[in-house]
């Protein structure tokens, strides 16, 4: 009865999160229309430029989608010092579980934003008139805000973009609902069959995600990518990536390499073994199939690092004494 019970639990489980409802992205536009009316509230509380708080907030948080911003309501990815109260979240980053500030209201996350650039390194950015949304932008990368040598730029860009330095000015700024006569943007659509027998979903920043056996999420490396550059296109840490492909976070990435977005699985979907080749290694076999490489170690009771030979034998599950 205890089995059956189990059994049923399960499955209404599985059934349940099946029926959630798919995350909803936001758009830039959507964003700015969410977060305006706080960032003009605190350009006029704080003096700094609303254009600038907002164009941090699509930078940071990927228009609000990131989940930092979604799950802990920090839209600046704000890290936690020494003498933050508040709540935590741990993400990997620059380091291994990096520590983020988490927010109860991402209006609290604003006005923390807010104090935070009112800091003494910050200090020469007040001097500056909020409508020079440039000398803003500069002079934050200068103070140490971001390591980003095009932070500046970017920010820029986005104010420019989507006209951001008219609510400095004091005039508001409103964007077209997307209508029958508006096309629409298609951020993701399925398409072709991926080369490893998943369905291709197209994105932003002219990525293609693919499903590695119908389970695990992966992108193919561009020339010149980098871990900082995915994340940044994918709206994710760059970090984590890193972390799931068993990789150091400033490794060099390879065109055509397999970079999976989602943890890998303990185990293959159908392979038990796994006859090494010429030049594999452990961690390369474990690309090959989507497992991570600290349980291949374990299956075959070897260390992650360990070196492996050519026609030698690899298990891909746990061996069944």
């Amino acid at each position: 009865m205890h089995r059956i019970a189990a059994m049923l639990l399960a499955f209404v489980f599985v059934i349940g999160a099946q029926a959630q409802p798919p995350f909803k992205r936001n758009t830039a536009e959507e964003y700015i229309t969410m977060w305006k009316e706080v960032a003009v509230k605190k350009m006029k509380e704080h003096g700094i430029p609303c254009s600038i708080t907002l164009a941090q907030g699509l930078l940071e948080s990927g228009n609000g989608n990131s989940v930092l911003a979604r799950e802990s309501n920090n839209h600046f990815g704000i890290k936690c010092t020494p003498d933050w109260r508040g709540g935590r979240a741990y993400h990997d980053d620059d380091v291994k579980n990096d520590c983020f500030r988490a927010y109860r209201d991402a209006a609290d996350c604003f006005e923390d934003h807010s104090q935070f650039l009112k800091r003494q390194r910050y200090a020469k950015l007040f001097e500056l008139k909020t409508t020079d949304y440039k000398g803003w932008a500069h002079g934050l990368k200068d103070a140490g805000y971001a390591t980003d040598p095009h932070y500046p730029r970017k920010l820029i860009e986005l104010i420019e973009r989507y006209e951001l330095f008219k609510l400095d000015e004091g005039v508001d700024v409103a964007y077209k609902p997307i209508g029958k006569d508006t096309p629409k943007p298609a951020p993701e659509r399925r398409s072709r069959r991926g080369a490893v027998g998943g369905d291709v979903i197209h994105i932003g920043a002219g990525r293609d995600i693919e499903v590695f056996e119908g389970r695990i999420k992966f992108v193919r490396a561009k020339s010149g990518d980098t871990f900082r550059k995915l994340a940044a296109d994918l709206e994710m840490t760059h970090g984590m990536l890193a972390r799931w492909n068993d990789m150091d976070k400033e490794s060099s990435l390879t065109e055509g390499q397999i970079i999976f977005i989602q943890p890998k699985r303990s185990t293959p979907k159908s392979a038990t073994i796994h006859t090494v080749q010429q030049g594999e290694t452990l961690w390369s076999i474990s690309q090959q199939y989507g497992i991570k490489l600290s349980k291949l170690a374990k299956y075959n009771g070897i260390d992650k690092d360990a070196s492996v030979k050519s026609g030698q034998t690899i298990a891909l599950k746990k061996v069944r004494r």
